[in-house]
């Protein structure tokens, strides 16, 4: 007896599948034609289709909102002819890996959509930067995505047991995360890079001179991304990548790859820097009091870890700035949270004084 098996999708390879066909389900209805947006510029995207890859203008959903504008990965629905032909709806994101645009402003800026992988590079061309790659990583897990560090350039650092070393710290650094070293011209390690990789979205994130575009065309197995040379003094590089574009992988899956990001802004990403300082969040529930602050209270259990050395006080100092960035960035926009935050800060003045004024009696 013959056996038959139903044709893939045109789309399946781009990450197509059941759900996504019932979400655009409606749209289909409307003779709207499905498809993914592979890179976005100026108001306009490329979006591939079981057509090919069309052009369309994003006018009719390009709202006020920053958060909800079209972004490279998302699903969307595009009209099937015209001139111009517009992208008429976007289907509800999966994932969605945000950052803050500036420090000082309170908008969220977003990178790639529907990503099931965010690869965080660092360079070992350059000393570690443990404290960058916890921000990532903050970021990373906030958006719904499982993060991946890999180490790049790892051909320059010959010595097997000093790569070992480094691979551990980042791992010490980055519960939970593979922490992987890689050569894209050597080779090494792009085997378990690409298997990790394999049937998923992926994004591709690091700072300018991480070697994002050639660990991406490595990934690709052809010189795709254009490739310039890091300077010698700081490792740092220009933003070779200048737009985000969605790419096919040979061995099943997708890639985004992304410009260099010199600044890293938490958006609303208080569960993310929890799942990277793991081991701290654990210790917090021991402690004797519930709103515990960890900084001189009676019975914490993350003191006395600091003190008994289990717990370095560098990650202790990265957890509590980058929470304190976080609250920042969402009392902008939060006005409960706003007035919280400046009645906390007068509680713990009065708790203040009045400690001050006691230790004064006391004299």
């Amino acid at each position: 007896m013959t056996s038959f098996s139903l044709p893939l999708h045109p789309l399946t390879s781009y990450g197509w599948d059941d759900a996504w066909a019932d979400e655009f389900a409606p749209y289909d209805a409307e003779g709207l034609l499905a498809g993914r947006v592979i890179r976005v510029d100026r108001g306009q995207c490329d979006v591939v289709t079981a057509d090919g890859v069309v052009r369309a203008d994003t006018a009719f959903v390009t709202p006020n909102d920053p958060m909800r504008v079209v972004c490279t990965g998302d699903w969307v629905a595009v009209e099937p002819a015209g001139n111009p032909r517009y992208v008429r709806s976007y289907l509800p994101r999966r994932t969605a890996f945000v950052r803050s645009t500036s420090s000082k402003r309170s908008e969220g800026q977003i990178l790639a959509a529907n990503v099931d992988y965010a690869v965080v590079a660092v360079s070992l061309a350059l000393e570690l930067d443990l404290g960058r790659v916890e921000r990532f990583l903050a970021l990373a897990w906030e958006s719904g995505a499982q993060p991946v560090v890999v180490l790049t350039k790892a051909d320059l650092v010959p010595d097997p047991a000093t790569l070992g070393y480094l691979v551990e710290d980042v791992e010490t650094t980055a519960p939970r995360v593979p922490v992987l070293a890689v050569s894209a011209s050597s080779g090494e390690g792009l085997d378990v890079l690409e298997a990790v990789l394999s049937g998923g979205t992926t994004v591709l994130l690091g700072q300018s001179g991480a070697g994002k575009s050639t660990l991406a065309n490595a990934l690709l197995g052809e010189d795709v991304m254009e490739v310039q040379a890091a300077r010698d003094v700081d490792g740092k590089g220009r933003h070779t990548t200048t737009t985000r574009n969605l790419l096919a992988l040979p061995g099943g899956g997708v890639l985004i790859d992304t410009p260099g990001l010199r600044g890293v802004g938490l958006w609303d990403a208080e569960t993310g820097v929890g799942q990277v300082f793991a081991e701290i969040e654990e210790l917090a529930k021991h402690c004797r009091f519930q709103d515990c602050a960890h900084v001189a209270e009676p019975g914490c259990a993350v003191l006395a870890a600091l003190d008994s050395g289990t717990l370095p006080e560098r990650r202790l100092d990265s957890y509590r700035k980058l929470l304190r960035e976080n609250q920042r960035i969402v009392a902008k926009t939060d006005a409960r949270l706003r007035a919280e935050i400046r009645k906390d800060w007068k509680r713990k003045g009065a708790e203040g004084r009045a400690a001050m004024e006691a230790k004064r009696g006391r004299r």
